[in-house]
């Protein structure tokens, strides 16, 4: 009974603040408590398919639509007045509204109430584990490379989906990036009486039509083995198929991504690209960013679709271009990565700056002295704070009956930032 009394007492103080409910599947999961405070509740706020559950209170109502900002406002000019409930689904910090409102109004002024999630309930209805899994949101949020990345880290990944980004959606996107060994899980309307539940594979459900609100689990099809071979820093250069040696060797990538100072959201440019090996092993990095590989030539273009497909990267785009032709037309980059630009270095340079902000980090290799001075020099031209180093890598040789050490090419590693105190210099082409 103390128990009792002190939990009802806990409710009285928190009822004067803004209270986010999870409502779980349906208004069936919510608690006694749960609801005696939206009985008191003053303004209700949630989705239409929330508040039309409680059409029969004479609350005020506000539904909550793409106008955060607004929300946000009203909030804080009722708060102080009137006791506000806000309904969201399942557990509103698990993907959920309780951070955006949490970090509007304070943390002191906000009590949550968790409930079941859909994700949670899939795997109850699965009867799958998922202690181990990785869990994306595509509803309202454009994470499309972010669930890709997932894939690759997690044997199982949960999808929370939205009418455009919907099952329907998701099977198109992994039948596109060839990914076709799994099994698509739909979990529709969870906890009502039109609850149902189906696993399909990606061919089938990328034409069908499913009910809203619904979540997905992807998993593996069973007896299909490794998906790709394992992506790491560091690859041996055999494993990139590549022209007649014309690859960036591993530990010149390893120097060449740290100077790059990479960050999961980047988007980078790998000009001249070769075999590609750069940016590949850069996927592993860019977990929610992207790469655009940009080659000349036929030939290795195809070794870059191919080396692609092996290693299984979902996050990265080939054009085939004459440096410096094209750039405008990609999304502009964080990070800049130039392998290759022959006699065109000097206005694939300048051309590439002229996209980026400050912040911006572009690294170019070269084995030309010529090239190393004419980098220096446009690169502190377009205002970066540039620096060079060489890196020349001698590698151990069986003899008869010992070793020796055999010298690769030297090679210089120009690496620049554009300091976010410095304006750039108008771009020039000469």
């Amino acid at each position: 009974m103390l128990l009792t009394g002190r939990l009802f007492s806990i409710q009285e103080d928190v009822i004067k603040t803004v209270n986010i409910i999870g409502m779980g599947l349906t208004p069936h999961d919510l608690t006694d408590i749960y609801k005696e405070i939206i009985e008191k509740a003053d303004i209700l706020i949630g989705g239409e398919r929330h508040l039309s559950y409680f059409t029969a209170s004479a609350t005020v109502k506000k539904t909550i639509t793409k106008d955060l900002k607004g929300l946000i406002t009203y909030i804080r000019t009722n708060m102080t007045t009137r006791r506000i409930v806000i309904l969201a689904s399942g557990d509103p910090l698990f993907f959920g509204i309780g951070e955006l409102i949490i970090n509007a109004v304070g943390p002191e002024h906000v009590c949550v109430h968790p409930n079941i999630s859909s994700v949670a309930a899939a795997f109850a209805r699965a009867k799958m584990s998922w202690s181990n899994v990785g869990v994306v949101s595509l509803h309202g949020r454009n994470h499309k490379a972010e669930f890709l990345q997932m894939l690759k880290i997690y044997e199982t990944v949960a999808v929370f989906t939205d009418p455009q980004n919907n099952p329907a959606w998701l099977s198109g996107l992994l039948i596109s990036k060839g990914l076709n060994n799994y099994l698509i899980g739909v979990f529709e309307k969870l906890g009502t009486s039109d609850e149902k539940i189906g696993w399909y594979e990606a061919a089938l459900a990328a034409d069908m039509t499913f009910g809203e609100p619904n979540v997905v689990i992807i998993k593996p099809k069973p007896d299909t083995g490794p998906k790709f071979p394992r992506l790491c820093l560091g690859m041996p250069d055999d494993a990139f198929e590549h022209e007649r040696g014309l690859v960036t060797k591993k530990e010149i990538r390893a120097v060449s991504l740290a100077k790059l100072k990479l960050l999961p959201e980047h988007t980078l440019w790998d000009l001249g690209a070769g075999s590609g090996a750069v940016s590949i092993e850069a996927s592993v990095l860019l977990h929610r960013g992207m790469i655009v590989a940009v080659e000349q030539k036929t030939e290795r273009v195809a070794h870059i679709h191919s080396n692609i497909r092996h290693f299984g990267v979902t996050n990265m785009d080939v054009v085939q271009a004459v440096l410096p032709d094209g750039l405008d037309k990609l999304p502009h980059p964080d990070r800049v990565f130039i392998g290759g630009g022959g006699r065109h270095l000097d206005l694939i340079i300048n051309t590439a700056a002229s996209f980026m902000s400050p912040g911006g980090i572009m690294v170019v290799n070269t084995v030309l002295l010529s090239n190393l001075e004419r980098t220096l020099k446009i690169m502190r031209a377009q205002g970066f704070d540039a620096e060079a180093v060489q890196v020349q890598v001698c590698m151990t040789k069986p003899m008869p009956w010992n070793e020796r050490f055999e010298s690769g090419n030297p090679v210089w590693i120009i690496s620049g930032i554009i300091p976010f105190a410095k304006i750039k210099l108008p771009n020039t082409y000469s």
